[in-house]
């Protein structure tokens, strides 16, 4: 085995944990919405999931740890991913927030920097941010 066998592992690794998270945030509430399984689809085709890895992870409790990546925008990313999945069905519930902090924590977020990400990014997938916050996200 090559090296770069153990590095492409590594990362599929990180991609099947970081999917099983989101396919547990889809089903928290019990079922996962044909809109969530469009969701799913695609992130398993973006994470290079197979269709075994599919069915175990959507069959079995989460048993893969997070291992978070080495950057801050690769954790920013990671959330996002998990609060496109949440915002698919175009709200948030309590089990939702509560593995969400249990995953920003999990991805190396203090418990205060986690509350503070989550509460923006709910303001923001929800659609109520303020005209100045409109205004400062087109000019970036």
């Amino acid at each position: 085995m090559g090296f770069s066998d153990l590095y492409t592992s590594g990362e599929h690794r990180r991609n099947l944990a970081h999917f099983a998270a989101i396919a547990t945030l889809a089903s928290v509430d019990g079922e996962v919405s044909d809109r969530e399984k469009k969701m799913l689809d695609s992130f398993a085709n973006k994470l290079d999931i197979t269709d075994s890895e599919y069915e175990e992870v959507m069959r079995t409790e989460n048993k893969y740890p997070i291992d978070p990546p080495n950057s801050a925008e690769r954790r920013l990313e990671r959330l996002f991913d998990l609060f496109r999945i949440i915002f698919s069905d175009h709200e948030i519930d309590i089990e939702e927030m509560v593995l969400l902090k249990k995953y920003a924590i999990g991805l190396g977020f203090s418990s205060d920097k986690a509350d503070d990400i989550i509460q923006r990014s709910v303001v923001i997938f929800s659609g109520r941010i303020d005209f100045d916050d409109y205004l400062y996200l087109l000019k970036k």
